[in-house]
């Protein structure tokens, strides 16, 4: 199968150090299912990377004058060194199994859509938690936007846009074809325009939203989210928690209704599965890293499919 896997920003840790430890136990799971013969590409979050890189750049500027860089090029920054953590953990884990293949990161940009209402109403959370007091002196020292995320803290908001066209997606596929195993789409994409020629933007694009559209632009099998949690559940952290094992697309849409998924953390996980369920007819599945087999196995995770 053609799988496309999208991991969570947040399960890479938030130092570089932190993250090189994680992806080599990310990597084996991975080399499990290209080990299965499957066709893996990998996308990935940049939330708290993406936010550290800006946040350090904003710091630096105070202290000793240096030039600011832009929010796109904070995305491109972490899409590198994500992907270079990921891609070399991956073949030092291939080359371990004797698997001859190789692994390369795409530095992908995604379109959107200058006047998207996004802009207007930002609501992707990047970078660290903060208190609320914490957040609300930040909100008036740098005139950020911060909401509070999933009970877990507040966070710094920006624009996040409905991804339109991935840019590379033609290397991307050839890239595929040949055997390779591919890291593309970091972070959800680093958004761009097209305002006579491509530019970037300050944006972040939601990784699991842009990982659907590569997914069906890739005719993929099957789209894997991976997350925090093994399997989707209404009703979460309270005593009455019922964990999905299968999941139709006519239920989802009934969830969604009763805000039975946070707008933060599993509703755009949920949308993105019913983005390339709907328009695929084939199935997606959200569960941990470590279930990954399992899930694809029908032994663990949820499973979206469309309703007959």
């Amino acid at each position: 199968m053609k799988i496309v896997i999208a991991l969570g920003g947040n399960a890479l840790g938030n130092t570089p150090e932190q993250q090189k430890h994680l992806v080599k136990e990310t990597s084996k799971h991975i080399t499990d299912l290209i080990e299965e013969g499957h066709d893996v590409v990998i996308t990935h979050g940049n939330g708290p990377q993406v936010g550290m890189i800006n946040l350090a750049t904003e710091e630096a500027n105070k202290q000793i004058n240096t030039p600011e860089i832009p929010f796109p090029e904070c995305g491109a920054m972490s899409q590198g060194y994500i992907g270079y953590h990921l891609q070399n953990a991956i073949q030092a884990e291939l080359k371990t199994r004797n698997i001859n293949k190789n692994c390369a990161s795409i530095i992908t940009q995604v379109l959107v859509d200058k006047n998207d209402e996004a802009f207007n109403n930002p609501t992707k959370p990047i970078g660290s938690f903060y208190t609320k007091e914490e957040a609300e002196k930040l909100e008036k020292s740098q005139k950020q936007t911060f909401k509070e995320d999933a009970g877990r803290g507040y966070r710094r908001v920006i624009a996040s846009p409905k991804p339109l066209q991935i840019i590379e997606l033609d290397i991307i596929k050839d890239m595929i074809d040949k055997g390779n195993v591919v890291i593309a789409c970091g972070g959800g994409g680093i958004p761009v325009i097209n305002d006579n020629g491509i530019k970037g933007i300050d944006a972040v694009i939601d990784k699991d939203k842009t990982s659907a559209k590569l997914a069906k632009d890739l005719n993929a099998d099957l789209l894997i989210i991976l997350t925090a949690v093994d399997k989707v559940a209404i009703n979460y952290g309270k005593e009455n928690q019922i964990n999905l094992d299968t999941l139709t697309t006519t239920e989802a849409n009934k969830y969604i209704e009763n805000n039975e998924f946070a707008p933060g953390s599993m509703l755009p996980k949920i949308e993105a599965c019913l983005d390339f369920v709907n328009n695929t007819n084939k199935k997606a599945i959200i569960t941990s890293l470590d279930k990954a087999k399992e899930a694809i196995n029908k032994n663990s995770g949820t499973t979206i499919i469309k309703e007959n």
